[in-house]
């Protein structure tokens, strides 16, 4: 009999010790904290400048205007001539203090007037593929091109002018 009452007396000290390791209302702990989010401020772009590859001859042989972002041409069996130089299209982008942003240009635009349409491609910028945004938030794109030009018969002279062309801006 004395051993069953100390197995209950053994099991009753257990209870007790274990009560003793579990947490109770009195150790419980809390801390608050906040959300936040920051708005980006819209990104925009505007166009300042139309590209123009100046005034041209053609000549028996097909040839190219490439039109760099400067507004330099290299004409390949094109006649560029001086009195009208070239223009790369140019646009303002604003936006957030040094946000970054990448560049989508098109990949053609066709010119159109009293002949055959002529097509500039390859367009190029500066900056590419991305650019940065100044301190204050701003920045100038330049877009340059290629134009494929007809020879001189089947180039009928005159004024050609394409379509808008779309150059696209994303924060990156």
């Amino acid at each position: 009999m004395m051993t069953f009452r100390f197995a209950k007396c053994t099991v009753a000290v257990g209870v007790i010790g274990l009560a003793a390791v579990l947490p109770s209302d009195a150790q419980a702990a809390s801390a608050t904290a906040t959300a936040t989010v920051t708005i980006n401020a819209a990104n925009s772009m505007a166009k300042t400048v139309d590209m123009s590859f100046g005034t041209i001859g053609t000549t028996a042989t097909a040839g190219t205007v490439v039109l760099g972002t400067d507004g330099s041409r290299t004409c390949t069996n094109v006649d560029c001539l001086a009195g009208s130089p070239g223009v790369a299209a140019s646009f303002d982008v604003t936006g957030d203090n040094h946000a970054t942003y990448s560049i989508t240009l098109p990949s053609s635009a066709s010119l159109t007037g009293p002949g055959p349409a002529m097509t500039a491609n390859a367009f190029t910028s500066l900056p590419t593929p991305t650019g940065t945004l100044s301190g204050a938030g701003a920045e100038t794109l330049l877009v340059g091109a290629t134009l494929a030009v007809g020879t001189v018969g089947a180039q009928t002279p005159g004024t050609y002018t394409s379509t808008n062309f779309t150059v696209t801006v994303n924060y990156n």
